[in-house]
């Protein structure tokens, strides 16, 4: 086996809480040397619970293997250490509002005159120019305006529930992803250039992008109450005789997946009966419809048989699990979906493992997660700093760290 894809690639990571770690993780997972610059207030991702010791496990998960190092920006002496960093880094990542790292002199157009190949990051929630860009941006305000929302909400019409958002943070992780495949472009093209670029990575417009019914409902068209594209979203739930429910992955209210449906249950009396003869009509008689397909699953004790039986028409279907279930699950221990993480409290915890198997390259161990400041020794070490110049500057307060969650340093 070879080393991981990205071994000896350089990371310097000014990112915090969602997006912009989630992109660097993945970096670093593929074998990026990360290194963390954390701010004296520290990441506010260190606030998300549980916690284990002074650890929390929100930033774990989203940070393990990044080695860690705590200055302020607002001393000389720490400008001068980030700018020795940015000087021989590969890689920038940054997710603060546009403009911020400017007032400190780190903004691209400052790095790429003492580091001209420097592959540089921005995540914002809508881009570095234009009207918006002063906007703050969390998940839940981006699916609100990218539209997400208000699919949810149309989807939750007519049911005995509130509307609500999305448990999930899809815009920040999303864009995460695409922060990786902007690094990755970039890189490609200063292999192929020998230059390095700035990329601005935009969180409302990824929601745009990885919205697969965009395009359906740009165009302004009357459906005539057929679900949007394929239907995926609006799957619904069912129960098995156990108790157990899973879902069937379409709407039997759209055209070509009510012929599914019917093919899967082998009625072919559902195809003429009036009640279910279009679109609109299956929506308004949709609980006499989920009726018929609901005493059929219920004829089923064996999931293979029922799970066979909807293939057949061309159909899936997904037990509905806890996190928890599927950590125990035969699939996640044969693909090593969980891995064991350092809690930093003398234990483990599980955390979600790589989502790739490479044939030739071996992927680094999941890494610790580090307390803010923890790396200040190594990494200014590397640098050329005495200990007794890295003592002077804790001294003096340009360095931090501290473990306990107190929020005193050490």
């Amino acid at each position: 086996m070879s080393a991981a894809p990205l071994e000896g690639l350089r990371v310097v990571d000014f990112t915090r809480v969602l997006s912009g770690p989630s992109c660097t993780k993945t970096l670093r997972d593929l074998g990026a040397e990360v290194t963390k610059i954390e701010p004296p207030a520290g990441d506010l991702g260190r606030a998300g619970v549980p916690h284990v010791g002074t650890m929390s496990m929100y930033y774990a998960q989203q940070n393990a293997g990044k080695r860690n190092i705590s200055l302020d920006l607002n001393w000389p002496e720490a400008r001068e250490i980030v700018g020795d960093m940015c000087r021989s880094a590969d890689v920038i990542v940054e997710n603060f509002r546009p403009g911020t790292l400017a007032r400190f002199g780190f903004a691209y157009d400052d790095v790429v005159k003492i580091n001209p190949k420097i592959v540089y990051v921005s995540i914002s929630g809508y881009g570095q120019t234009g009207p918006w860009r002063n906007r703050p941006a969390f998940a839940p305000t981006v699916h609100a305006e990218t539209g997400l929302t208000d699919i949810l909400q149309k989807h939750y019409e007519g049911a005995m529930v509130e509307p609500r958002n999305d448990a999930c943070s899809h815009a920040d992780v999303y864009t995460g992803l695409q922060g990786v495949i902007a690094v990755l472009a970039a890189l490609r093209h200063r292999e192929r250039t020998g230059e390095g670029q700035y990329v601005d990575v935009c969180m409302a417009a990824t929601m745009l992008s990885v919205n697969e019914r965009a395009g359906a409902l740009l165009t302004g068209l009357d459906v005539k109450d057929e679900p949007y594209a394929l239907s995926a979203n609006e799957s619904p739930l069912f129960e098995l005789p156990d108790g157990r429910k899973l879902t069937i992955a379409s709407s039997p209210v759209a055209s070509p997946m009510f012929l599914k449906y019917c093919s899967m249950m082998r009625r072919t009396d559902l195809f003429t009966d009036p009640r279910f003869a279009s679109a609109t009509l299956r929506k308004a008689n949709l609980e006499s419809l989920m009726a018929e397909v609901k005493a059929w699953i219920l004829t089923f004790t064996d999931l293979d048989l029922l799970q066979a039986q909807v293939s057949e028409a061309g159909l899936a279907i997904g037990i509905v699990r806890s996190t928890q279930d599927l950590a125990e699950s035969e699939w996640a221990k044969d693909w090593g979906a969980i891995v064991k993480v350092d809690d930093r409290d003398g234990g483990t915890v599980r955390m979600p493992g790589p989502p790739w198997r490479f044939g030739s390259s071996e992927l680094p161990a999941p890494g610790v997660p580090y307390f803010q400041g923890e790396s200040n020794s190594v990494v200014l070490g590397e640098l050329g700093l005495t200990e007794e110049r890295i003592e002077a500057l804790r001294t003096q307060g340009v360095l931090r760290s501290r473990r306990s969650l107190s929020g005193a340093f050490d």
